[in-house]
């Protein structure tokens, strides 16, 4: 203020120079730049990215969400480092399951999923520190307590369906396998490591769980109660579009040579 400013010595009475409004705007470089920075570091904030860069916050902002199209996810379902192996598991798994969808264009009838998931008496909301700028890229959800998939069960009687489960030790056992060959039960293999292109993972569970998150169960029939609520307000176009993002999620695997895929 003026009497502050005089009283430390000063004698003149022109206003100190204003930045005024920041020249920066949308441009193709401030977005290549933006995208490196984050690329860089997934857990960068709008005020680091402001810092850096030396553009607005808001610029940012926008640069983010509507450009390049992220948004944050949690910590805890970015996915592990995949070997080389893996990779190739991961890559020749897509492939045939894009085959399968040249050669029949019923696949969408015939697929039977399912998997199980912890849904807890309280589950607080995640922590904004935990987050990261991701594009589409998921990975694990939570260990099971309690299943919330039904098998239809009138495909089994026709025969007319493929399984497509989790590699789980339960479902990889002799045991279950030859069950299923016995039957005649056709597998729709999961690789390791593949939560990024598992319908449950990347779309199921997260819905599920953003009803329920914050919620406290006070009892277990409570949950069983409430869980299949939860699913029943998921719209079915909802899940027609998760079967039409299944089939791109394998072509985007195929295009990322089986490494986990980020869609800049």
């Amino acid at each position: 203020m003026a009497s502050t400013r005089f009283k430390a010595g000063r004698i003149s009475i022109e206003d100190n120079p204003r930045q005024g409004r920041p020249k920066f705007q949308r441009t193709d470089e401030n977005v290549q730049k933006i995208t490196d920075l984050i690329k860089e570091n997934p857990r960068t904030t709008l005020l680091e990215l402001e810092q850096d860069t030396g553009i607005s916050k808001t610029t940012i902002g926008k640069i983010v969400t509507e450009d390049l199209k992220l948004k944050k996810t949690p910590a805890k379902f970015i996915p592990r480092f995949l070997t080389n192996e893996q990779k190739l598991c991961r890559l020749s798994t897509c492939e045939d399951m894009m085959e399968m969808t040249r050669t029949d264009p019923e696949w969408k009838d015939k697929i039977i999923t399912g998997d199980d998931t912890w849904v807890y008496g309280y589950d607080p909301e995640t922590k904004p520190q935990s987050a990261e700028w991701r594009g589409n890229v998921f990975g694990h959800s939570s260990p099971s307590k309690g299943s919330d998939s039904k098998k239809r069960t009138e495909k089994w009687t026709n025969g007319g369906w493929i399984l497509h489960h989790d590699n789980a030790r339960p479902h990889t056992a002799h045991l279950m396998t030859s069950f299923l060959a016995k039957n005649g039960t056709q597998i729709l293999i999961q690789p390791p490591y593949f939560p990024d292109i598992a319908p449950n993972d990347f779309f199921l569970f997260p819905k599920l769980k953003a009803v329920l998150k914050g919620r406290h169960f006070d009892t277990r029939d409570d949950i069983i109660e409430k869980s299949p609520l939860a699913l029943k307000s998921i719209p079915k176009e909802a899940y027609k579009n998760c079967f039409d993002n299944w089939e791109k999620r394998w072509r985007w695997c195929v295009e990322a040579r089986g490494d986990y895929f980020e869609k800049f």
